[in-house]
């Protein structure tokens, strides 16, 4: 546990040019277990409960990672909140996800010709659908009159190639 909390310091010493004073780095050794232990670090016998208010994300946020990490090797499981009228342009990612609605109607394209934007063309996809997106699978997404929230799963690390559309 202790050693994923130095990598995570570490991240953050090179997230400020590698240049943190002595104190500072001490002070983040010494808070690692409080500053960085999330409620997704698994409870004894490795389980993990997570209330409802805990999967909100934080103010200036939109997104609470539930377990694991999409950016890292391994499974993660990503609750993500699009406000009314936000979304996505085309785009694709080099591994498969696994998606269901949670809350709203969330608008989608898929396929090749999602490749480009063209909003008229999306179709709703209800709360409690369940999407695969494969590998590569080009899409977009959005939300239109009310705030939505996905939960995506899949095997990280996950890259995420955007394409280029005409205006």
């Amino acid at each position: 546990m202790i050693g994923s909390h130095l990598v995570d310091i570490v991240c953050v010493i090179r997230r400020m040019g590698g240049r943190v004073p002595v104190y500072l780095f001490v002070v983040l050794l010494l808070a690692a277990p409080s500053a960085w232990a999330q409620t997704t670090d698994p409870a004894e016998h490795g389980f993990v409960v997570l209330p409802p208010e805990e999967m909100r994300p934080p103010e200036g946020s939109r997104s609470v990672r539930m377990v694991g990490d999409a950016r890292e090797s391994g499974r993660y499981v990503t609750r993500i909140t699009f406000a009314p009228g936000t979304g996505t342009r085309p785009h694709f990612h080099d591994q498969a996800r696994y998606i269901t609605v949670i809350k709203g109607t969330w608008w989608v394209a898929l396929g090749p010709e999602a490749a480009t934007y063209a909003p008229e063309k999306m179709v709703p996809v209800k709360t409690g659908s369940f999407l695969f997106q494969p590998a590569h699978g080009i899409h977009y997404d959005q939300a239109r009159d009310e705030e939505v929230i996905v939960q995506i799963a899949g095997m990280g690390p996950v890259r995420t190639t955007r394409l280029e559309t005409d205006p």
